[in-house]
């Protein structure tokens, strides 16, 4: 299985499908090039409807970490190694501001984890 989805998680099946298979990619457990399962395959493997991986698929496709290729199906897109690059120039950034503000990076750090759950 590629993925798993917890239906007793607070967080979203469609997220948490996105966030695995975005994990796996930025890891290169998932290269370059791999084809994924159809949606309605990872939906019928997982026992969720098709439309929740679809969004899944969706959202991975407008960050530039699969591409769907009509027919052929989607595949991990070779700008998913880019994810990692764009992540650390935001972070970057961010730093620069809260620096700029005068924040402490504990206080920055608050910040970013209460961005992050929600």
């Amino acid at each position: 299985m590629i993925v798993s989805v917890d239906p007793a998680s607070a967080v979203p099946p469609y997220e948490q499908v996105r966030s695995g298979l975005a994990r796996q990619i930025n890891s290169g457990a998932l290269a370059v090039g791999t084809k994924l399962p159809t949606v309605r395959g990872l939906a019928e493997e997982l026992g969720i409807a098709p439309n929740t991986i679809a969004r899944a698929y969706r959202e991975l496709e407008e960050a530039g970490l699969i591409e769907t290729r009509g027919r052929a199906g989607s595949f991990v897109a070779s700008s998913g190694d880019e994810s990692l690059t764009r992540a650390r120039e935001a972070a970057e950034t961010y730093a620069a501001v809260t620096r700029a503000l005068g924040l402490s990076g504990e206080d920055a750090l608050k910040i970013v984890r209460a961005a992050l759950t929600h």
